[in-house]
């Protein structure tokens, strides 16, 4: 399994931190697979996939990189540079059209485990990567990135309260699958077989959630860690966007309708006012008027409190739903050092 062996002050000093390039660059990740994980992300896809493909199309040296880059269980390091806090997709990736094209090359075959192909025996491999990566932040990433902002601001809050509440063992261990707190300073960052890592003592541990199902890890250095990692729930996805049904909303009101719509997924308070935009205590009211109803139920996940659609709940909306498509003639529906975790 993958180790990382973290002293005590350096894991205390850790934290949460925003990074529009690790989003961007799982984005990548989403539109190379071509799959999504949950009917939002195929909602996405069905956006953005056609227009990606076609710009590799544009791009073979491009579409080369990126398929060998992002690899199996390793991701080139030039490709995917750890981020500083607080640095903005236009600094981060500046490092990888910085990077020498013999660093470039050497780091694709570290991928390959081999020779490359003749095809990337050339020295513009950094600014054709960087150019894919900038398509792929304009085009897919920016358009949405005010409101996944506010989704991951709001998984980074529930989760710096769940260390103060439980420590940092609790949220290490529901980071994503693989990662666990083993205790004497042995932190699991996936579960594939690779030499263990001591991180030193001052080193900068950094922990960056996505809206994407997927994360890595990354460092550089000695000196900055990371590990990308799925922020809670179904979050930033288009669908989640549409309005409530016009008839749900006249049943229970708009602002109801909408956070019901929403608890597909089982979502905190923190999250879902960060989503709606709503103040705390509105959140609070609609969920108990949701939840004296039947119509939601709280789930325990630790410390942490979990509002989810239950059964009725789900029978009303997929009513809703259905009977929107039937007016409006139109079918509604969910309409490196680099491994990744998990797989090394």
């Amino acid at each position: 399994m993958g180790l990382w062996q973290i002293d005590t002050d350096t894991l205390a000093r850790s934290r949460f931190v925003l990074s529009p390039f690790a989003e961007t660059f799982a984005s990548l990740k989403l539109l190379h697979a071509g799959t999504g994980a949950h009917p939002g992300e195929e909602a996405w896809l069905r956006a953005h996939l056609s227009g990606y493909r076609a710009r590799l199309a544009a791009d073979p040296v491009a579409a080369l990189v990126a398929r060998v880059a992002l690899g199996t269980s390793w991701i080139a390091d030039f490709f995917c540079p750890t981020s500083c806090e607080g640095e903005s997709f236009e600094e981060t990736v500046a490092r990888v059209r910085a990077t020498g094209p013999e660093e470039a090359r050497a780091n694709l075959r570290v991928c390959l485990r081999g020779p490359l192909p003749a095809a990337l025996e050339r020295d513009d491999l950094p600014e054709r990567a960087t150019a894919l990566l900038t398509y792929v932040w304009e085009e897919t990433v920016r358009p949405y990135w005010e409101r996944r902002r506010r989704v991951l601001e709001a998984d980074m809050a529930a989760r710096t309260a769940r260390v103060s509440q439980g420590g940092w063992a609790a949220v290490l261990d529901s980071l994503q699958p693989g990662t666990r707190w083993l205790g004497e300073s042995r932190f699991q960052v996936n579960v594939n077989a690779y030499p263990p890592r001591k991180i030193a003592a001052g080193a900068e541990l950094l922990f960056m959630p996505v809206t994407p199902k997927n994360g890595w890890v990354s460092w550089e250095g000695r000196e900055r860690y990371a590990v990308v990692y799925p922020c809670l729930g179904v979050l930033a996805e288009d669908h989640d966007r549409r309005p409530a049904p016009a008839g749900l909303g006249a049943l229970i009101g708009s602002s109801r309708a909408g956070l019901l719509m929403l608890l597909g997924t089982p979502m905190s308070t923190t999250q879902l006012v960060a989503v709606t935009g709503q103040v705390l205590g509105s959140v609070g009211r609609h969920l108990r008027v949701l939840l004296d109803a039947g119509l939601v139920e709280r789930r325990r996940a630790g410390r942490s409190v979990l509002y989810v659609r239950t059964a009725a709940g789900e029978v009303l909306t997929e009513a809703s739903r259905t009977r929107t498509g039937t007016r409006t003639g139109t079918r509604t529906g969910t309409g490196d050092r680099k491994p990744e975790p998990g797989t090394h």
